[in-house]
């Protein structure tokens, strides 16, 4: 059986850490995912993902993830049922991640943290001279 998923988006509140009885780390957050077709003359749909995450990848996304920052998630979904307050029987679905990635800032403004840039790369030419024309042999394919 296969239970994968990918997801990429931006975070719709800052996640906050927690600990179980045991002293284990847990997050649960939400995302913001745009949908990847729309309708003409329509807006994209957009779903909001719960998740939730577990020691040290909790504490990972705790440290450096705020509200609007964009993240990919690697995980696979889970179900569980619980009682509400009013003793209702209730289904949540979720993706448990086990994955994270950084994708970027909202802007430049969206975190403490700027990447430096990358310097631009160097090229030269060549010169012919500096090649040999290889032949095949006779027994060569010519592919």
């Amino acid at each position: 059986m296969l239970n994968n998923v990918t997801l990429m988006g931006r975070l719709v509140a800052d996640p906050e850490l927690r600990t179980t009885h045991n002293g284990i780390s847990v997050t649960s957050f939400a995302i913001a995912v745009d949908r990847g077709y729309a309708k003409s003359n329509e807006e994209r749909q957009t779903d909001f993902i719960d998740l939730v995450a577990w020691r040290q990848t909790a504490e990972f996304i705790t440290k450096y993830f705020k509200k609007g920052s964009m993240i990919a998630v690697e995980g696979s979904i889970q179900t569980r049922t619980y009682e509400d307050k009013n003793g209702n029987k209730r289904k949540a679905v979720e993706v448990v991640v086990n994955n994270v990635h950084f994708c970027g800032s909202k802007s430049s403004n969206s975190s403490d943290y700027t990447a430096p840039a990358a310097p631009a790369p160097s090229y030269q030419s060549g010169n012919a001279d500096d090649f040999a024309e290889v032949l095949p042999a006779e027994d060569d394919l010519p592919f």
